[in-house]
């Protein structure tokens, strides 16, 4: 039989999905500069699959153009390769469709650049169950438990160096099943790129051994959780970091602290966009090493914001690898939206020259309708997002909500595990 090589583009949309369209390999050359036609609606369709909302009907048409940059082409023995770009979404006239996730990235990257000279650079940890190994007690950080596993961590690991993502860890976690791959610090747009290409590569490797990973937040209630981790730092325009300074306090800098502190102001109103799902709420939660306040922290890692700590004496090196971790993410969440409003909330702090907070912290929100009311009454979002996308957004996880309400937390859990 013979088959025709077949290429996707596609982008983490609204609902943290990669969607797109697929078209003959042949005709990539010509697809790299006209793309292919989306309906807008296509933006709305839900975790679920079925369209539950859209501001948009039945008209209009966006293009959905591959980026070169984020290509990734990845052969399995004997199975048919991983083919596919991440593509940015333009109008008829070429210019960035507002809807488009990476677009409101680039935005917020811009800025950063523009206000400060700074580039980000940012890694994402991600946690996942892989269905490959037997059901039994949890072997958390076990070497037996990455023993069982094998082959998918080693597969896993060559395909996203193949793609271009420098693999950082990979390892048994805390939970059943439970694993984490983490790619090591990119700049700007590409780190939010790995996470998403990580994130189909882990599928694909899992498909091709008969199995499947889950990035759920939580597929049971009583189970482990998995989060969505992202560290990042800043370099200067000669590549130089700037966030470490060890004679302040927490090794932070003057600009760093501004930043977290402008994170930690906005934090309730992020989680709309870093925790977005209903069952992400039960993941934030006491006693499952989540966070559950908006805290700023060197050593816990039960901290919404954690201070990651380096070792050895080299002031150089401690620096290079000094970050800061956000720890209120998951897998339900575009990388590229969730990226974004932090780097928008930490300029916010730098520009109004906020400080860290420490006591009379805020909880986080309880659920997404409070995130998302929190999200709806900040007086920066519109500006963040842009007005329309904010405005639809509301309306998606609106929908999202209702469309779950008749069922119960482990109902929910499951049908989330179904489909991230």
């Amino acid at each position: 039989m013979e088959r025709e090589q077949l290429v996707f583009v596609g982008t983490s949309d609204l609902s943290g999905h990669f969607r797109g369209k697929s078209f003959p390999a042949a005709d990539l050359q010509a697809r790299m500069q006209s793309g292919v036609g989306l309906a807008p609606t296509n933006i709305f369709i839900s975790a679920f699959g079925p369209i539950q909302m859209t501001t948009f009907g039945t008209s209009g048409e966006v293009f959905m153009i591959p980026d070169p940059s984020a290509r990734v082409c990845v052969p399995f023995l004997g199975s048919q390769a991983e083919y596919f770009f991440i593509g940015d979404i333009r109008t008829e006239d070429g210019s960035p469709w507002a809807f488009c996730p990476r677009h409101v990235l680039r935005r917020a990257l811009d800025r950063l650049q523009q206000e400060t000279g700074l580039q980000l650079l940012a890694g994402f940890e991600q946690e996942f169950i892989y269905t490959g190994v037997s059901a039994q007690p949890q072997q958390a950080y076990e070497l037996d438990a990455l023993r069982r596993q094998a082959p998918f961590g080693e597969a896993l690991l060559a395909a996203m160096r193949q793609a271009g993502v420098i693999p950082d860890t990979f390892l048994a976690e805390f939970g059943a099943r439970q694993f984490e791959v983490t790619s090591a610090p990119a700049i700007g747009l590409r780190s939010a790129d790995d996470a998403v290409i990580t994130r189909e590569l882990a599928q694909a490797v899992a498909f091709r051994l008969g199995n499947r990973v889950s990035f759920a937040p939580l597929p049971d209630p009583g189970g482990a959780s998995s989060g969505t981790h992202i560290h990042w730092s800043f370099l200067d325009s000669d590549g130089q970091p700037v966030i470490y300074n060890e004679h302040h306090p927490w090794n932070l800098s003057v600009l760093a602290r501004q930043f977290i502190a402008g994170i930690q102001y906005h934090l309730p109103a992020l989680c709309a966009l870093t925790a977005p799902s209903v069952a992400s709420y039960y993941r934030l939660r006491p006693d499952r090493w989540a966070p559950v306040q908006c805290d700023v922290s060197p050593l816990d890692r039960g901290a919404a914001v954690r201070i990651c700590p380096v070792s050895g004496s080299d002031p150089d090196q401690r620096a290079r690898h000094f970050n800061v971790e956000y720890r209120v993410a998951d897998a339900t969440a575009s990388p590229y939206l969730a990226l974004a409003v932090l780097v928008q909330a930490g300029l916010d702090g730098i520009r109004e020259e906020r400080g860290i907070m420490i006591e009379r912290l805020r909880p986080l929100p309880r659920s997404l309708s409070e995130a998302l009311a929190m999200l709806e009454s900040s007086d920066v979002a519109a500006d963040w997002l842009g007005a329309d996308l904010l405005a639809a957004y509301l309306k998606f996880k609106r929908a999202e909500i209702k469309g779950l309400e008749a069922l119960n937390e482990t109902e929910i859990c499951h049908r989330y595990a179904e489909v991230y």
